[in-house]
This record gives structure tokens, C-alpha cells and sequence, in this order.
């Protein structure tokens, strides 16, 4: 990989953390936040979603969207467990986008792509090449374990 590729892939990667950080701290830091706004509004998945209105689970939804964008956020801009927390944003964006989907719009201004599906596609890519290697944690765990087994 080119400098300048791994220096988009960086970019690409800290640009998503900060989105996602951002998106889920000022939710925390909300404290009249909650997805039953966004959850009342499904159309075309509403069985799998009316069930998490319900108000002993509402407050686990809430808890586990603040701090799942939060935490994938913290692990895109560190570059640490890259890969994990990219396959768990993939299954949150994923139910986003369900959530919203009135097939085939998932909302007024796009046809069957939205930016759900966008954060899907980089994360995966984030995923494929391994993001988390160039400049961040998992990159600088990866040359301590090759010290380790060379010494």
C-alpha cells in the first residue's frame, strides 16, 4: 500500500471515528435523548422494532446506541479493535437503515442507497484493509508482537 493510500485509509478512519463519537457523546450528554422517536417511525421493518418500545427495554436501546456510537467512535480515532468495532457499526447501521426503510426509499431523497449504506461500505473497507494498522493501536500491537517473535 502507497503512503498516500494509507494516508486516505487514516483519514477515512478518523473522520468516521469522530462522526460516530460525536454522534454518540451528545447523546449521552442528552439527557432528554431516546430512540423511541426514530423507533416510532419505522414502515417497512416495524415488527422488529415495535418490540423496543417497550419501557423496560427503550432504556436499554438508548444505553446501547449511546455508548455503541461512542465506543466505535473512541476505536476509530485510536485505531484499536479496528476491525471488531467496524463489523459492530456495520449491524448498527444496518438496523438504522431498516428502521427507516419505506421500500425502496429509505427516506425522500434516495433510492434504495442512503448514507447507512455508505457507512456500511467504509466501514467494511475500514475492515478489508485493515485500518487499524496504520497509525493506531492495532497497528503498533501487530510490530510489538513481531519484536516479540524475532527476539
Amino acid at each position: 500500500m502507497t503512503k498516500y493510500q494509507r494516508i486516505a485509509l487514516f483519514a477515512l478512519r478518523l473522520s468516521l471515528g469522530w462522526m460516530y463519537f460525536y454522534a454518540g457523546i451528545t447523546k449521552f450528554m442528552d439527557p432528554n435523548w431516546s430512540a423511541a422517536g426514530y423507533l416510532k417511525g419505522t414502515k417497512t421493518f416495524s415488527f422488529l422494532f415495535q418490540g423496543m418500545l417497550d419501557p423496560s427495554i427503550i432504556p436499554i436501546v438508548n444505553f446501547l446506541n449511546e455508548w455503541g456510537l461512542t465506543l466505535l467512535g473512541i476505536s476509530l480515532l485510536v485505531g484499536c479493535l479496528v476491525r471488531f468495532s467496524s463489523y459492530a457499526g456495520v449491524g448498527l447501521m444496518a438496523l438504522y437503515y431498516l428502521a427507516i426503510l419505506d421500500f425502496p426509499y429509505p427516506n425522500a431523497h434516495a433510492f434504495l442507497v442512503d448514507e447507512h449504506i455508505i457507512y456500511i461500505a467504509a466501514l467494511l473497507a475500514l475492515v478489508a484493509f485493515d485500518a487499524g494498522r496504520y497509525w493506531g493501536v492495532d497497528g503498533w500491537l501487530a510490530n510489538r508482537r513481531k519484536m516479540t517473535k524475532s527476539a
